[in-house]
């Protein structure tokens, strides 16, 4: 059995202020082969909730997003990953299931997407 860390940071949009996304904690510790939920609490009118993965020496890589209720997935789709908009407390999940070591990274959930074109392609960084 190995214990690891799931980091997770927030993006904020670039141009609402009214909308503004929080984590619900800074990391979470995770036991291999265990599910792990990682959460976001949002305010404002949100159109399409994001999540990314990023890797130490990496840029952030789309990994899904839930937009007015359609799922778009990493392409190719990220095993094990999936997204719930929780609209009846303001929030976003990222559920991860049988979690690995390889699981370890920083997560971002965001309001706006953080790359340009194509989720599933070219990444800009976030700030």
């Amino acid at each position: 059995m190995m214990l690891f860390v799931l980091a997770l940071f927030c993006c904020l949009p670039c141009s609402k202020a009214a909308e503004v996304i929080t984590p619900y904690s800074d990391y979470k510790f995770a036991v291999e082969g265990e599910s792990v939920t990682l959460s976001c609490s949002y305010t404002g009118s949100v159109r399409a909730l994001h999540w990314y993965r990023q890797y130490a020496g990496s840029s952030p890589k789309f990994l899904i997003l839930e937009s007015y209720g359609a799922v778009t997935k990493a392409d190719p789709p990220i095993a094990g990953v999936s997204i719930q908009n929780r609209k009846d407390n303001s929030s976003v999940d990222l559920k991860i299931s049988s979690a690995a070591v390889t699981d370890s990274a920083l997560y971002y959930c965001a309001l706006e997407p953080t790359v340009r074109g194509n989720p599933q392609h070219a990444v800009q960084k976030a700030v």
